[in-house]
């Protein structure tokens, strides 16, 4: 009998019917003494394939998804449905964090962490940062060498203007000025 087959054998089957990573470290450790006792070369070990519960494991862990209340404020439910209980209302522009997207419904989190149901006409994709930091200073370049443009207190909101560059994010005023703020000086980015 061909302990490689065998061997390759008993793995793939392992993968496929496996019920937790300690199952499946077992057979290895197991297959592999065998195969490492044999006079034959060692197969080599195939990699288990990702499950479609670890491939939306790993997309939930990307970057979050930041939109912004519209123009007008928004309430902000408890439940997905305008039935719920309104727990409290966000101001116009705020940005959020969207947690879940259900039919016309979306699930989001605010800068102060509380998390909610918005109706989805209450938003828009724009992208906005809500400065966290007490004062934040907005640069002329993104580097800590660079002119200081203005500062902005906590709770101030401003556009994003483009992508994060080497940790700083290029925002602007809505007076029109415009730099750089440290993302650790803002929320929603």
């Amino acid at each position: 009998m061909n302990t490689s087959k065998t061997s390759s054998a008993i793995i793939n089957r392992s993968i496929k019917n496996r019920k937790n990573t300690v199952h499946y470290w077992t057979v290895f450790l197991v297959v592999s003494a065998a195969t490492v006792g044999s006079a034959q070369s060692p197969a080599p070990t195939p990699k288990p394939a990702q499950s479609p519960v670890a491939a939306l494991a790993t997309s939930l862990q990307a970057a979050p998804l930041f939109i912004s209340i519209g123009d007008k404020p928004a309430i902000v439910f408890d439940a997905p449905s305008v039935k719920a209980a309104k727990t409290f209302i966000l101001m116009r522009q705020q940005p959020v964090e969207v947690l879940v997207k259900l039919d016309k419904w979306i699930k989001i989190r605010d800068a102060d962490n509380t998390v909610g149901w918005v109706e989805g006409n209450a938003v828009e994709p724009k992208r906005r940062a809500q400065v966290s930091a007490p004062l934040a200073d907005i640069r002329t370049m993104p580097n800590l060498a660079s002119s200081l443009v203005f500062e902005a207190q906590r709770a101030v909101i401003l556009d994003v203007t483009g992508a994060t560059i080497d940790g700083w994010v290029p925002v602007r005023h809505r007076d029109g000025q415009q730099g750089f703020v440290r993302k650790s000086q803002v929320w929603g980015e």
